[in-house]
């Protein structure tokens, strides 16, 4: 069973290229080899990590809807293959895209296929990260496993903190098994200022650090580099890592 660390965080906080940030922090600490998993419906977390996709769970999930197997071929065993398909192979780590939402009609049996080739894949890593969308329903879906580490990213914005402490809620009303639960905030000036750590301590999530503001990043973002390739002494880098020190002690 792998060491599972998941991340949440409204749109735009930042959340895929901390978990672009957290595989580079495992990878530097030879926690390898590494499962990242892209469960957010917008999918980019290969673009974090300068990877193409051509192939996703998603579109093996439909060409079994579609009745696209193979004469001859059981569906298990065309939904093994394709799903094989499409793990994309890197040293240090392996990234599984999600794909996007299912559409009208029933998807149990491609559903229950799928959990179950997630439960299989899982058994050959580690460590996984999991990038999510904020309602963390890839989570209650597609993994009955307990998961480890809930990491949630939230901006230095009131509401983009309130949007993290609305994920903190959710996850408690969803039977996922979160063993602990944390808070970062990204993209900051500085600390917290105390009216927003009562807002933090009042909601009972343990609040972990800030990963300040970095012009290296955004040169980064701009010009479509991998922040995985940023140096590890730029000030995201280096406060992301201080705080991945802190929860993965």
């Amino acid at each position: 069973m792998p060491f599972s660390i998941a991340m949440a965080g409204k749109g735009g906080t930042g959340k895929t290229t901390m978990a672009g940030l957290l595989i580079k922090y495992l990878m530097a600490n030879d926690k390898t080899p590494v499962l990242a998993v892209d469960a957010d419906a917008n999918a980019n977390l290969n673009e974090v990590l300068g990877v193409l996709v051509t192939d996703t769970l998603g579109d093996a999930r439909e060409e079994m809807k579609k009745g696209q197997v193979p004469s001859g071929m059981t569906k298990d065993i065309f939904m093994d293959m394709r799903m094989q398909q499409a793990i994309i192979e890197h040293d240090g780590y392996d990234l599984v895209v999600m794909g996007q939402p299912e559409g009208a009609g029933c998807y149990c049996a491609a559903n229950s296929l799928l959990a179950g080739f997630m439960e299989k894949l899982t058994d050959n890593y580690p460590y996984l990260v999991m990038d999510n969308e904020a309602g963390m329903e890839h989570l209650s879906r597609l993994t009955t496993r307990d998961v480890d580490i809930l990491l949630i990213v939230a901006d230095a914005s009131r509401r983009g903190l309130q949007a993290g402490l609305r994920i903190n809620d959710l996850v408690k009303t969803l039977n996922i098994g979160v063993k602990q639960t944390f808070l970062m905030i990204n993209q900051a000036k500085g600390e917290p200022p105390p009216q927003v750590m009562a807002l933090i301590e009042e909601a009972g999530v343990a609040y972990v650090g800030t990963v300040r503001e970095d012009e290296t990043l955004y040169e980064y973002d701009l010009a479509g580099k991998p922040t995985i390739e940023m140096p590890p002494e730029t000030p995201a880098v280096r406060s992301a890592f201080t705080i991945f020190d802190k929860i993965l002690a």
